[in-house]
């Protein structure tokens, strides 16, 4: 393979981890004399786009060189940046653009129709014009689901696993994952000194829509109580708990960590605002309302810490570094063998080339049966000899 030209794009949340995957597909790819362009904004990137339009160009198109990326890998975010833009239903689209052009389709909800548009054709031109041979696309499992469109299409497709909640089906882990549970870990380490001289209950709430990793692992290495999606514990079971530990503390406190989706017997998860490209509305947070039954109910003060976007901020740690680099070189080298429709992986605690994940099954869940305590409302740490490094199986 030679003279091939790769595209590359990060879509959903920043993660740390995502510039070291972009510099080392670049610092290999230009070594071997291939061309590789960055799709800023992500899918955006690639449904906006204006060839008409030097500055949608430039908004939307900047070549990757040695130079522009040689220092990325020393911070977070993403040098591409990013969008939750899924070019499959699009609501809007770009004003140089007739709707009539393209597939659409109407849902009703709560009496209000609206419309969406399916923009693959579009994205297929502009790849095409663009003259990309290859797409590394960078996400989690919204990202990852169009690169699956993209691989039924034909197109030469590479995905690359990350997410805090590390729920992409698949593979055991996402880049983003060991930063996040570092940063909440140090965050719930230091927060003691104040709910113990408060002697209150400390309640921390992480990201984990859908997936309770991020909170049970958290919960794991700091040895407090959680809650995930994945299980509706006891509320006064919960909340006896929490009391009892406060009792047999000597400092009087008490902690407990709650996934953005954990909820306890009746509650019903709060959403608010308009649902995103892939139909995800904001929610409430759990913790402040888990705080209000609480105080409802035994008098004890509480305070409500909410880790969510600290826990993404930054440089990543070794873990992420090591991972981003590695995913990001077995992603070339696929290239590399004329291989696509495939994603980077880690399985049985092994790095893995595996299929894109199917959309249709959503993302991967917690087992609760090995792995969460429900009477203990705490993660199982019994059993853990012969498994993986993360304690799961994809």
């Amino acid at each position: 393979m030679s003279g091939k030209k790769i595209g590359i794009l990060t879509g959903g949340g920043d993660v740390p981890g995502l510039n070291a995957v972009i510099k080392s597909v670049v610092y290999r790819a230009t070594s071997d004399g291939h061309e590789v362009t960055g799709l800023r904004l992500g899918w955006k990137g690639l449904t906006d786009l204006n060839f008409d339009d030097p500055a949608s160009i430039r908004r939307f198109v900047l070549p990757l060189t040695r130079e522009n990326t040689r220092t990325i890998d020393r911070t977070g975010g993403t040098f591409l940046h990013t969008s939750r833009t899924n070019p499959s239903k699009m609501k809007k689209l770009p004003d140089f653009l007739n709707p009539a052009d393209f597939p659409s389709a109407q849902t009703t909800k709560d009496g209000v129709t609206s419309t969406t548009y399916d923009m693959t054709k579009r994205v297929l031109c502009n790849l095409e014009r663009l003259q990309i041979d290859y797409l590394v696309a960078i996400g989690g499992d919204d990202t990852l689901s169009y690169a699956a469109v993209l691989d039924k299409q034909g197109f030469n497709v590479i995905g690359i696993p990350k997410t805090m909640d590390n729920d992409v089906r698949n593979t055991e882990y996402c880049i983003g994952f060991s930063t996040a549970i570092s940063r909440a870990m140090d965050a719930i380490t230091r927060q003691r000194t104040t709910v113990g001289s408060h002697e209150r209950v400390g309640i921390f709430r992480v990201f984990g829509r859908d997936a309770g990793y991020t909170a049970l692992y958290t919960a794991y290495v700091t040895s407090i109580r959680c809650g995930i999606p994945e299980y509706s514990f006891n509320l006064e079971h919960m909340i006896d708990l929490l009391m009892t530990d406060k009792a047999n503390n000597r400092s009087n406190y008490s902690l407990v960590i709650l996934s953005e989706g954990a909820r306890w017997e009746g509650y019903v998860v709060k959403e608010y605002g308009d649902p995103d490209a892939f139909g995800h509305r904001k929610k409430f947070s759990v913790a402040e309302a888990f705080s209000d039954e609480i105080v409802k109910r035994t008098g004890a003060e509480t305070v409500v810490s909410d880790l969510t976007y600290d826990l993404r901020s930054g440089a990543p740690d070794f873990a992420d570094t090591m991972v981003a680099t590695t995913f990001a070189t077995m992603a070339y080298d696929a290239i590399a063998s004329h291989r696509h429709g495939f994603m980077t992986a880690i399985n049985e605690g092994k790095f893995a080339m595996v299929g894109i994940p199917d959309p249709k099954l959503g993302p991967r869940k917690l087992d609760v049966a090995s792995m969460y305590n429900t009477e203990r409302c705490r993660p199982t740490y019994a059993s853990k000899e012969g498994l993986p490094l993360f304690l799961t199986h994809p």
